[in-house]
């Protein structure tokens, strides 16, 4: 019986028995086994999605980044005007590839914010296959380009296991970055399961985008080449617009000026646009802004200046990555395949992001942790925003500018602010009416079964060996040749961080738990305190007006049709932790490490996120480095964790020992050995004593002493300390600092040591403060 399509892999069908003793006498020819072809006239799949742009970034959506290959697509394709994601990037990434919500696959939150509830563990069940799993089992050429953060942390190290790494979910061929964002100067990637690093620098015309599109554009020429009857699934997924904003200055230039007005004059302007466009119905008004963010009006001269050049940097990169994806789009029309690809570009996995908070941040990481720089000291490096000596976030003014009309920002899964992202959808081979709007409500988790129904293939029922779980998507191909068609999804449930929201038939019942730049939190209220508010978005597109009051019985329905759908899907219990859940003894995920208190690396070891290594924040410790020396003692790192904008490092300088305490970029506190070691086998010793004077104290400073075989050489107070992560995007490196350099005293790339590094351990040798839950949950709440 011939197979269909519903069991991944194809089942093998064995040949009829072969009764000749030798090929001369074999009667007919056999078969050659073949691999599984996709159905017939099957288009290839582009699915590309940009990161924290907002409904009201893209000029395709009125919005005021230039973006003309979005607007290409979009003249001969589809917009769809009400299209929905998550409010965070790991959870619409995992519904995106399962066609399931988010919570029924254990994507509650981002990788880094998993607990153990069923909901929030960060680990996607067998049960439900991604997309790239289904479209290889039939027939596709498959491949993932940028990034993925998918992947559970204590997963992401040398030993895996990788049946999580995009590799292992579908995707034949793999080339870019694990973590939620990435620095487009210096990035660390991955080449299948393998660590990688550019081999040029940013003086030398190195850009993150440029790289993923120039290996994108390869392995579709590779494939056509290779396999041109096989059709192809290309995803690809910037790290634009997501913080930090890194883009060249000719970018930014381009934008000199016209953000002056400020972010209340911009939502002015782009919903005018937007109406224009018709993406947004003619009666729709501006959401109400936020207490607590103050107007353009209400700041002083310098606060503008910044302001100005923080989106003028937003919208060079944002452009700068459309820009290269034009390039893409270039090659397949010189293949003679944009035709019969089926093109997805979502405009967001998210709304724009407001964590920067109100001024903004040279360093996003110090947000993170609650430090809010002062516009005074980010004003003398104005020039530098967007550079490699930044790591910048915009202010949240204009992450609410971004998601014009609508309320709140990332995070914010209530309102429309945190969900709604444009989409456009190209496939000319089968959309006549080009430059067409649609107005139908849909969902990320609506996209897996469209792709499948455009490619004829079923939704398969086992994938290798697996009963699946339902796709709780609906394909939107219904609407491609009938604009006035009716919705198909009548009900959606949305939550993210205890912010939550119910839309049915047109009405939304939504709360606001928390305030998303409030990345550490000053209290925890209770869930039944919050309040819900109602609107009817036939009447009130935006969310301005809330009608709770004057229609108490349908609030009461639509809280009840939440309760229903949340309980449904894994959603309880709710939780609104932020960077707290970023510790994963506190949130109750596996931790690689353990309980172990010492560790000892090869001096080969590269390339480890925090979360695979003992965690050296808020305790005592011991680095020590067995190394064999050149006769001058040496130059270059010995072991260095995270780099320019916050970790630690021990590191040779003219033949000295040295070690660095990085404090988020704002200071290095350095100590070096008067003296040059001598050719031979060293000790290099670092004794980290943390001021341990009150039990859950986290970020309290220390001393670092230094020890060259035995003998103290130098000490060093560190006055405050890195208390949740040092970076998303750095790693733990023995004999070298990939990455960003820890410390000025060495360059960036050429600085592993010029002797050799036996071993590294790592020793714990005082409890952490921040296994105590109770004890950090005391200062996360005080901490503001």
């Amino acid at each position: 019986m011939p197979n269909d399509r519903r069991v991944l892999p194809e089942p093998t069908v064995r040949q009829d028995v072969v009764t000749a003793l030798g090929v001369d006498e074999q009667q007919g020819a056999f078969e050659p086994v073949r691999p599984t072809a996709a159905p017939d006239g099957a288009p290839n799949v582009v699915l590309v999605v940009l990161d924290d742009l907002g409904f009201g970034s893209s000029s395709a959506f009125g919005g005021p980044c230039r973006m003309p290959t979005a607007e290409r697509l979009a003249a001969d394709g589809l917009r769809y005007t009400r299209f929905h994601v998550t409010a965070l990037c790991s959870p619409t990434r995992q519904s995106l590839m399962t066609g399931r919500n988010h919570h029924s696959v254990g994507m509650g939150a981002t990788t880094e914010m998993a607990t153990s509830a069923p909901g929030y563990t960060g680990f996607r069940p067998r049960s439900a296959a991604t997309l790239a799993r289904t479209l290889q089992g039939n027939g596709y050429s498959t491949a993932a380009f940028g990034k993925w953060h998918q992947t559970p942390p204590a997963e992401i190290s040398p030993v895996g296991p990788f049946d999580r790494w995009p590799t292992g979910e579908g995707f034949d061929h793999f080339y870019g970055f694990m973590a939620c964002e990435m620095n487009h100067w210096y990035p660390l990637l991955y080449e299948g399961t393998t660590p990688v690093e550019p081999t040029r620098l940013p003086e030398e015309g190195y850009h993150l985008s440029e790289d993923l599109v120039d290996r994108a554009v390869d392995w579709v020429h590779t494939q056509r080449t290779m396999t041109p009857d096989r059709p192809f699934f290309t995803y690809l997924a910037f790290g634009a617009s997501h913080a930090p904003l890194h883009v060249t200055p000719e970018w930014r230039e381009r934008y000199r000026g016209e953000f002056d007005d400020g972010w209340d004059r911009l939502r002015e302007k782009t919903l005018a646009q937007q109406k224009a466009l018709g993406v947004v119905p003619g009666h729709t008004e501006l959401s109400p802004w936020p207490d607590g963010v103050p107007h353009w009006d209400d700041l002083d001269d310098d606060r503008r200046r910044l302001g100005a050049r923080f989106m003028e940097t937003f919208a060079g990169f944002t452009e700068h990555a459309d820009a290269q994806l034009g390039r893409f789009v270039a090659e397949l029309e010189e293949l003679g395949e944009l035709d019969n690809t089926l093109f997805l570009y979502l405009l967001g996995d998210n709304g724009a992001s407001g964590e920067g908070g109100i001024e903004g941040t040279h360093v996003e990481h110090r947000l993170g942790h609650g430090l809010v720089d002062d516009p005074a000291d980010m004003i003398g490096h104005l020039d530098e925003i967007g550079g490699p000596a930044s790591y910048p976030i915009a202010p949240v003014g204009w992450a609410l500018a971004m998601n014009t009309p609508y309320q709140w920002t990332k995070q914010v899964a209530s309102h429309f602010g945190g969900t709604r992202d444009g989409l456009v959808v190209h496939w000319p081979r089968a959309i006549e009416d080009g430059g067409g709007l649609r107005h139908q409500f849909h969902h990320v988790v609506d996209v897996l079964p469209t792709i499948l129904d455009c490619a004829g293939i079923p939704q398969p029922t086992s994938v290798d060996g697996v009963a699946q779980q339902p796709v709780e998507g609906t394909s939107m191909r219904y609407s491609f040749l009938d604009p006035q068609a009716p919705d198909r999804r009548r009900t959606q449930y949305f939550e993210m961080c205890g912010n939550r929201g119910i839309y049915h038939e047109g009405w939304t019942a939504v709360t606001r738990h928390g305030i998303p730049w409030e990345m550490v939190p000053t209290r925890h209220g209770a869930f039944r305190e919050d309040v819900w508010e109602l609107y009817d978005t036939t009447a009130d597109p935006s969310q301005a007006h809330d009608v709770a009051a004057d229609h108490p019985e349908v609030l009461a329905r639509l809280r009840d049709l939440f309760l229903t759908e949340a309980a449904k899907y894994q959603v309880f219990p709710l939780d609104d932790r932020v960077t707290e859940r970023e510790n994963p003894q506190l949130a109750g995920r596996l931790d690689l490490v353990g309980d172990r208190r010492s560790v000892t690396y090869r001096g080969s070891t590269r390339r480890l996120i925090e979360e695979t290594t003992p965690n050296v924040k808020n305790r005592s410790h011991a680095v020590v480095a067995d190394i064999e020396a050149p006769g001058s003692g040496g130059e270059g790192v010995l072991v260095a964790q995270g780099g320019r904008f916050g970790g630690w490092a021990l590191y040779v300088l003219g033949g000295r020992a040295c070690y660095v305490y990085n404090f988020f970029g704002k200071r290095r506190h350095t100590v070096r050995a008067e003296h040059a070691m001598g050719a031979g086998r060293h000790e290099v010793r670092m004794d980290f004593a943390y001021e341990d004077d009150e039990a859950g104290a986290v970020g309290r400073g220390g001393v670092a002493t230094l020890r060259v075989d035995g003998l103290e050489v130098g000490a060093v107070r560190v006055d405050e300390t890195i208390p949740y992560y040092f970076s998303f995007d750095e790693t733990f490196d023995v004999g070298v600092d990939l990455g960003t350099p820890v410390s000025d005293d060495y360059g960036a790339g050429d600085n592993a040591f010029t002797g050799r590094v036996h071993t590294v351990r790592v020793d714990l040798t005082a409890t952490s403060p921040a296994q105590d839950a109770e004890g950090l949950r005391r200062r996360v709440m005080a901490s503001h």
